[in-house]
């Protein structure tokens, strides 16, 4: 995207509406690996792609609250550390886990204000939460405009598009599937935003939470026990 008269801050509308700081940074999300999300009844399944193998891409926030993240690394960590302080307050105050819908609206909120003020600019990252309270199981998206949802399944990211078709093709299977059936649903589905290349233990990661199950990532070698043979998960030489 090239610059405009009307990119120079948050603030100034094209003559058309649009904002152009917004979506570059919506550009960023998309120019981001890929990670996808997916709930049933009882779990709820985060699988990203890593582009390095030091990378972070899937990350526990709280004991049965974790995110993946699509978009500008530095900006991904202020806002990890900024749901870490919200969790971290609310049980302080509350003596019990934040409701993971409050904590999607928090890091909604938090991004949204970034896009009021000229000297200041939108983070330029996308966020899946997923988690598990007193009212089931959720998966919430975040975008830098502000806005959030709620979702069965979604996928954001470089070449999310193949993952989206599969999710939607798939989605009326998930709430009744088991934890072993979603994880296997979730790497076919991140498959597909890696057509020229075959998932290994290097190349992504896997966390899972469940109502009596704490958030969990999966990276190397622990990904080898999800059915190796069905998911094609090649053990790196």
């Amino acid at each position: 995207m090239y610059r405009t008269a009307y990119d120079s801050d948050v603030t100034i509308f094209s003559p058309q509406g649009r904002l152009y700081q917004i979506e570059y940074a919506m550009e960023a999300v998309k120019q981001g690996a890929a990670t996808a999300g997916l709930k049933s009844n009882t779990h709820v399944v985060l699988v990203a792609i890593k582009r390095n193998e030091s990378q972070q891409k899937v990350l526990a926030l709280d004991q049965q609250i974790g995110a993946s993240t699509a978009g500008l690394t530095a900006d991904a960590r202020k806002l990890l550390d900024f749901m870490k302080s919200e969790i971290m307050n609310f049980r302080w105050a509350h003596e019990s886990q934040i409701p993971v819908n409050w904590l999607a609206v928090e890091v909604s909120d938090k991004s949204q204000k970034r896009t009021q003020h000229a000297g200041s600019r939108p983070f330029g990252v996308g966020m899946l939460i997923a988690g598990v309270d007193s009212q089931g199981t959720h998966l919430y998206q975040t975008c830098p405009s502000g806005n959030y949802f709620d979702y069965y399944s979604c996928a954001i990211g470089a070449r999310s598009q193949p993952v989206k078709t599969y999710l939607e093709k798939h989605y009326k299977e998930f709430p009744t599937c088991s934890r072993e059936e979603l994880i296997k649903h979730a790497l076919q589905a991140i498959k597909a935003s890696q057509p020229d290349e075959e998932l290994d233990t290097t190349n992504c990661s896997v966390g899972v939470v469940g109502v009596d199950e704490q958030f969990t990532v999966f990276e190397g070698e622990r990904l080898l026990p999800f059915d190796e043979a069905t998911m094609n998960l090649e053990r790196h030489q």
